[in-house]
This record gives C-alpha cells, structure tokens and sequence, in this order.
C-alpha cells in the first residue's frame, strides 16, 4: 500500500469516526500533493511517496512554526495544533539521526569534506539526504566538521 492510498484510508476513517480536526488535518495533506502532482503534469490519483513525504515534512515544519509562534495563553490553539502535528507525524519518514549523518558523510564525502568547504559539502550531501534528515541538523555537523 503506497503512503497516499494509506493516508487516504485514514481519512475516510476519521469521517467514519467524525474526528473533524484529523479529517482536516490529512484532507490538508492529501490537498498539497494533490497540487504539486497537478502543477507537475501528473497523475493526480497516483500520488509518488516522494512528494506525499515531501509534503509530510512540509506540513510538520510549518506546524512546528506556528507552535512556536503561537502565544502561551492561546492554549486552545497550541493544542490544536499540537494534535495537528501528531496525526501528520504519523506519516512522515524516521529521520536519521546525528551518529548515522555523521557516519553517511564520513564514508561517502570524506574526500569533499577534507577540503573544508562548507557550500561545497552542503552541495554534496544534500541530495542524498533529502528527505531523510533535518537540514538543520544536516548543517550544525557540517559547521562542526568544518572548524
């Protein structure tokens, strides 16, 4: 079953259920694909995983901005949109995490990383880590490797 004919299955069981805040929360989801792919020229029913999980990681970035954004004494937002955050977590990819980026540049960019150039490395290794790491995380071991 390929993500979006999952993500799909949860939405119909959160109408089934009348769980309005998770309906939305996927329907918001299945919307932005749905868009890319039609900006693309594809197939707007069969959604590749790479854009449905590009659209994951988007959603959860800008949800994750507008809880810290979000004042402390809206408690009725920040738990809207901490629920919010929950349901789309479910279907974004494990993430690596800092020992296996280290070990991933390490073993196929050392010799990029010897030159010390950070746009140059950042060239590199993003391609390969798309989708699979935090870019934030990505470039604080780059920094470090670089000093």
């Amino acid at each position: 079953m390929s993500l979006i004919e999952k993500i799909r299955a949860d939405q119909v069981a959160a109408m089934k259920e009348k769980n309005n805040e998770k309906k939305l929360a996927i329907s918001s989801l299945i919307d932005s694909a749905k868009k890319i792919v039609i900006d693309k020229g594809g197939d707007r029913v069969n959604i590749p995983d790479e854009i449905v999980t590009q659209v994951v990681l988007k959603e959860l970035k800008t949800i994750k901005e507008q809880i810290d954004s979000c004042p402390a004494d809206r408690t009725d937002l920040l738990t809207e949109f901490k629920n919010r955050y929950a349901y789309v977590e479910a279907y974004a990819p494990k993430l690596m995490s800092k020992e296996e980026i280290l070990a991933l540049i390490n073993d196929k960019f050392a010799d990029v990383v010897a030159g010390k150039n950070k746009g140059l490395i950042m060239k590199n290794i993003m391609p390969e880590l798309k989708g699979k790491a935090d870019g934030k995380l990505i470039n604080e071991i780059v920094e470090e490797l670089c000093k």
